[in-house]
């Protein structure tokens, strides 16, 4: 399969598509900031007054369960039943999946609401999500990405749908597929809201690229190349986070196309 890097990454800012983002506390202003960089346009909306209609003039939805409360599960399900109604593409970022009972069950009601076009998150959570008993750090990964390949291709099958598995090594599956991007520098673990944009940026894809496994490839392989990038110029977390940035806006497409390590 050949993926369209370079022509994704020009389509995506000459569009600049509006990605609705039902996300948690912690990554708001970051996650917005990434979007804007890549060329895309955010939007933070959760309350169920407005979700629905919101979600409606968007191009993509992206779902992430950070920091849960009763009224955003609510919204959240408004948002993906109308997304799902109007055949607009769905992320879901299942944050700290297995580490309560709680999240476990949101994903369940989640799920059966609509099904996601892309979910992404770290080894363990997807793992939690496929059914695995693995212990989770809070939001933090205690397994390899790789260790995920079958419980991705197990939540793909189910849902109809890529899983990209987030690690040194990104792990992208849709059905018996597999993609590996290789890019990204270990200093990206340190800054907090990083996968969480990196599902955001999904979304921005995935609302111009109809073939969701290309569209999340492409993500993947932006967060990576730009983390590279940005480690040429800032080795604290402090500095990297507003070099990523820089990178992210910087990026050129024919950049991302020659800079990415992809095997299949």
């Amino acid at each position: 399969m050949e993926f369209n890097f370079e022509s994704n990454l020009t389509s995506l800012r000459s569009s600049a598509p509006l990605v609705h983002n039902i996300t948690n506390f912690v990554v708001m202003n970051f996650t917005a900031n990434a979007l804007l960089a890549i060329g895309a346009s955010p939007v933070m909306a959760h309350a169920v007054q407005e979700v629905e209609d919101m979600v409606s003039i968007a191009g993509a939805l992206v779902v992430n369960i950070g920091t849960l409360s009763p009224v955003w599960v609510d919204g959240m399900k408004l948002a993906m039943k109308k997304a799902a109604e109007l055949g607009k593409p769905i992320v879901i970022d299942p944050v700290g999946a297995g580490a309560t009972p709680y999240r476990d069950q949101v994903l369940q009601q989640l799920l059966e609401v609509a099904s996601p076009a892309i979910i992404r998150g770290n080894a363990s959570e997807i793992m939690s999500m496929a059914g695995s008993h693995i212990r989770t750090k809070g939001v933090d990964s205690t397994a390899l990405s790789t260790d995920g390949l079958s419980a991705a291709r197990a939540l793909s099958h189910q849902y109809d749908c890529v899983v990209s598995v987030s690690g040194a090594t990104d792990v992208i599956v849709r059905g018996n597929e597999t993609a590996y991007v290789k890019n990204g520098i270990p200093l990206m673990t340190r800054i907090t809201g990083m996968g969480c944009s990196a599902s955001a940026i999904a979304g921005a894809f995935a609302a111009i690229q109809p073939d969701f496994f290309d569209a999340a490839v492409c993500a993947a392989a932006t967060m990576g190349v730009s983390g590279e990038l940005a480690g040429q110029r800032a080795d604290l977390p402090g500095s990297f986070q507003i070099a990523f940035l820089d990178a992210l806006e910087a990026l050129k497409p024919a950049q991302l196309a020659e800079l990415s390590r992809l095997t299949i």
